[in-house]
């Protein structure tokens, strides 16, 4: 079995797709209202009629974007609309790295973050 990537459903996947194209570029496949970006794994993004609200619980999942610059991808995503829930931080990992966490569109949290240590 191998992770082939995340799909996350959306009551506005044109608003939620339009937000992560800004975010991540043209997506790597668009058919009606998914949108697909595919990396070392794939985020895809779709209507779901069962989706209607911001989730309860954003904490439970959070899209983990791995960036150069925390700070500045940070202010990029805010402009962009992006909730702040953490501005960029070291956590106390000794690796000197920094995170952030933002709220997209529909309330689903997303981290930047550096590279993190391979220890």
């Amino acid at each position: 079995m191998r992770f082939s990537g995340v799909m996350v459903g959306s009551h506005d996947a044109d608003r939620l797709g339009g937000f992560y194209t800004e975010v991540l570029g043209e997506p790597s496949f668009r058919f009606d209202s998914w949108y697909g970006w595919a990396g070392s794994g794939q985020l895809v993004i779709g209507a779901h009629d069962a989706v209607r609200a911001a989730s309860a619980e954003p904490q439970r999942m959070l899209l983990m974007l791995e960036v150069d610059d925390v700070a500045g991808e940070f202010e990029r995503l805010t402009a962009l609309g992006a909730e702040v829930v953490a501005a960029p931080y070291q956590p106390d990992a000794g690796d000197g790295g920094w995170i952030a966490t933002l709220a997209d569109p529909d309330g689903n949290y997303l981290q930047l973050h550096t590279r993190m240590s391979d220890n």
